[in-house]
């Protein structure tokens, strides 16, 4: 089994249990209508805390608006689907970068573009503020269904001390002046160490994300896109040869290498704890993490890019966000527009970026004091703050949660050693373009 211990970004993006945060929210669905408006979104504890702080301050700005959550259960997709197809949608509503097309294509959510229309000072003051891959990734066949709300794209974090005890220096501290796939294998080799008997003690590199999404990132970052074009393709690009040699590359960390864990490895320990005790000298993860991991004192960590294979123009994160949309279906759109406006706009981003739990997506939020005030433990800032326009597009489709699948069983065996990336050229390859011919 892989580790799934990937926290808030959870299988399609879209899944995930809030657990104990659940408890603190009302226990409510959508079938009846006192006025109130209606916000559907999954959140962890810790996370909750943070969105609870930008809600009450909407309606403290708004009394006469009055927000009722909604908890998404273990399946928020799902959830979503059955609560629209029952005809109680809620107003508001998470979208996640991978799924939310498949709710659009569906009519479920609303063109937003009806209401930047109509709001033509907020549509430019918008645009001009955000990061362009971020803001289009939600746009699919001519919409815009969803405003971006934190970037969440996967980096290194690495511990300084291992670094030093190992006479390494310190990794790269910027996406455009990256280092290569050679660079950071040494590293990582350097970093692993093992026991009389040849245990391994200590490992160069840990996986805290999706394994397979994470080969894929390897493979953008050896010179080829997923897809082009990003929206609606017709072809991925599991039989170019750049690409697989970039999945390979990461496959080979723990079947060749030995440098990261195998699945059997993880057995014992998750990935997450493998950091957190000082046993990992590096932890490919997300600013989700960031949380867990300076809750102790026991790491001194630092950032880093991602490495590059041979086509070097820079490394790139992937997309990763979350964003708020508006149900078609909602009899209070006008108050959902500005509660959307306030979420995505300059007041609550700035709060999203002083929380600490997340990266903003506004410029003037990322770069703000108040979102360095909330990282002091952080030295190579550049890495979060560069982070959203360095992301490189996963596809955007209405039949993603198929793809993901054959991803899944297409790839396990090559992660485990059973089988080369060059496998994937032929039946991965043509089944996912066979899914894609009827998007």
């Amino acid at each position: 089994m892989f580790d799934r211990s990937f926290g808030r970004r959870t299988f399609l993006r879209g899944a995930g249990a809030l657990g104990a945060a659940a408890a603190a929210l009302p226990a409510t669905a959508c079938g009846y209508d006192d006025g109130a408006l209606t916000f559907f979104f999954q959140a962890n504890p810790e996370e909750l805390r943070g969105r609870m702080r930008i809600i009450d301050e909407f309606q403290r700005q708004r009394p006469g608006i009055t927000v009722r959550t909604v908890a998404s259960g273990p399946d928020p997709m799902q959830q979503m689907s059955t609560f629209c197809a029952g005809g109680r949608c809620p107003d508001v509503l998470m979208a996640w970068d991978l799924t939310y097309a498949g709710l659009a294509d569906r009519g479920v959510l609303l063109d937003l573009n009806t209401l930047l229309d109509t709001d033509p000072v907020f549509a430019a003051q918008l645009r001009a503020d955000s990061v362009d891959t971020l803001y289009d990734t939600f746009q699919f066949k001519g919409g815009q269904f969803a405003f971006p709300e934190q970037w969440a794209g996967n980096f290194l974090f690495y511990n300084k001390q291992l670094f030093a005890d190992a006479g390494l220096k310190k990794p790269p501290t910027r996406w455009d002046q990256p280092w290569s796939f050679d660079e950071f294998l040494d590293s990582a080799k350097a970093l692993t160490k093992h026991d009389a008997s040849g245990k391994t003690t200590q490992w160069g590199f840990v996986d805290t994300w999706v394994p397979y999404y994470s080969a894929g990132l390897f493979g953008m970052n050896n010179g080829t896109p997923w897809s082009a074009p990003r929206a609606n393709p017709a072809h991925l690009n599991f039989d170019d040869d750049a690409f697989l040699a970039g999945v390979q590359f990461y496959a080979d960390l723990s079947n060749t290498h030995r440098v990261a864990p195998t699945p059997a490895d993880r057995q014992s320990m998750s990935t997450m704890d493998m950091f957190v005790s000082g046993k990992a000298g590096m932890a490919m993860g997300g600013h989700w993490r960031y949380g867990t991991f300076t809750r102790t004192d026991a790491v001194d960590l630092d950032l880093t890019v991602l490495p590059v294979g041979s086509k070097n123009t820079g490394a790139q994160s992937n997309i990763g966000t979350t964003g708020i949309a508006i149900a078609a279906s909602s009899p209070r759109k006008q108050q959902a527009w500005d509660f959307l406006k306030f979420m995505t706009g300059p007041v609550g981003q700035a709060l999203i970026g002083e929380s600490g739990l997340f990266v903003p997506v506004l410029r003037s939020a990322v770069n703000s004091p108040g979102f360095a005030k909330a990282h002091t433990r952080i030295g190579n800032l550049t890495v979060l703050t560069d982070g959203p326009a360095r992301s490189g597009c996963l596809p955007v489709t209405p039949v993603w949660e198929e793809i993901d699948a054959l991803m899944d069983r297409s790839m396990g065996p090559v992660l485990r050693g059973a089988r080369p990336a060059a496998s994937l050229k032929s039946a991965l390859s043509r089944d996912i373009d066979q899914v894609l011919a009827r998007q």
